[in-house]
């Protein structure tokens, strides 16, 4: 499928920005939590529910909105479901009570979802080979930089409005989203469309068979643990263990980011992505032995924060890469797969990110990064070893 170069940059940036979408209103209004529990007057620890729910929906919709795209092309499946989050999200401003708030906020995920799952099938429908692992590197750069700069825009936010004006905010992104893609596309051929709805469910089954495309998943869920283990422990390391202000704290949140989007960006110099993972998660187990190392031993936050910045950078390595590779194998059910990589990564994620608080932090955090890392390396080396053995059988 052959196009412009501006009918390319129109897709990368729509695109971009849906498929970041779903991760950003997870974090956009963290820094809002406390003033949360008071506007609704409950306790902290109901308004945290808030967050799991959105982070629930967020992994469980992309099973139910995946295979949908399959059925229903992509086109409309993501604008149905940005007009649900935008009616979920109003539904957060006129909540009556925090158990109402919490309900629209597990819609909110819900319908989020959609653009994290069905960007990636639009890129499988539209590209292959190099030109998908580039778009990949590109996209990866925005959703890795997406969650953990959330927080940081949200404070300044509140520094001019109140929580409502943040979800105001949202409601007035997700309207200007269903504007741009009244323009876009269908990428989804009518052949490629299954006939029935249970029958693109059913399509999980082979998906989830396929031993090779679910080591790719493996890579990019350990992956993204270190990603939500990060975000989860940061705010507690940098600002309450080594006393920094909160600006100073926002100054390394945004320079790690910044890591993530080079180290997605390098991906498309790679000769393939086979390459580009190798490294990546290489780079990726030595660096998370020297963060342990300066979160068990330093008494300065320098050796931290540089230690973080380069492992950053190797995370958005793996990202695109393992994407790209896992996707690559399964383009007849791209929804399914798609969803099945979502779901995985926010599993992860979720269940990885609250340990970070048991016993010392420092040392929990250091462990569960070492841990994963090893498991990245691990799934890789397997992927990489069956294709070897594929290749001498041949």
């Amino acid at each position: 499928m052959k196009e412009t170069l501006n009918s390319k940059l129109y897709i990368l940036v729509v695109i971009g920005i849906v498929s970041a979408f779903g991760p950003f209103v997870t974090d956009f209004y963290l820094p809002a939590l406390p003033v949360l529990a008071g506007y609704f007057d409950t306790t902290a620890s109901l308004v945290q529910l808030s967050l799991t729910f959105s982070m629930v929906g967020l992994a469980v919709g992309q099973l139910v909105i995946g295979p949908l795209s399959d059925k229903y092309g992509r086109k409309k499946t993501l604008m149905a479901s940005l007009v649900l989050f935008c009616i979920s999200t109003i539904g957060c401003l006129y909540a009556s009570d925090i158990y109402v708030f919490i309900f629209f906020r597990l819609l909110q995920g819900l319908s989020g979802a959609g653009g994290v799952v069905i960007s990636k099938s639009i890129a499988t429908d539209l590209y292959e080979g190099r030109e998908l692992t580039r778009f990949f590197s590109m996209l990866s750069s925005v959703q890795g930089f997406a969650p953990v700069c959330a927080p940081v825009l949200g404070g300044v936010l509140l520094e001019v409005t109140d929580w409502k004006g943040i979800f105001w905010i949202l409601v007035l992104i997700g309207i200007l989203l269903i504007m741009a893609l009244a323009f876009f596309k269908e990428s989804l051929n009518n052949e490629q469309q299954h006939c029935g709805v249970f029958a693109t469910f059913r399509n999980y089954i082979p998906v989830f068979q396929n031993a090779q495309f679910m080591r790719y998943v493996l890579v990019q869920a350990f992956a993204m643990g270190v990603m939500f283990t990060y975000i989860a422990a940061s705010p507690f390391i940098f600002q309450e263990h080594f006393n920094m202000s909160p600006l100073a704290y926002s100054l390394c949140f945004g320079a790690n980011a910044i890591a993530i989007m080079l180290g997605s960006l390098t991906v498309s110099l790679f000769h393939d992505a086979t390459g580009a993972l190798r490294v990546g998660s290489i780079g990726f187990g030595i660096m998370s032995l020297f963060v342990a190392a300066a979160l068990f031993f330093s008494t300065s936050v320098w050796p931290v924060e540089v230690s973080l910045f380069v492992f950053m950078l190797f995370l958005g390595v793996i990202l695109p890469s393992s994407t790209t590779l896992a996707l690559d194998l399964e383009r007849k059910n791209s929804g399914n797969a798609s969803a099945l990589l979502g779901f995985l990564m926010f599993l992860f994620g979720g269940v990885l990110s609250p340990l970070t608080g048991l016993g010392n932090m420092l040392y929990t955090t250091g462990i569960i990064i070492v841990a994963c890392c090893i498991g990245t390396w691990f799934c890789n080396h397997i992927a990489t070893s069956h294709i070897a053995l594929k290749v001498t059988k041949q």
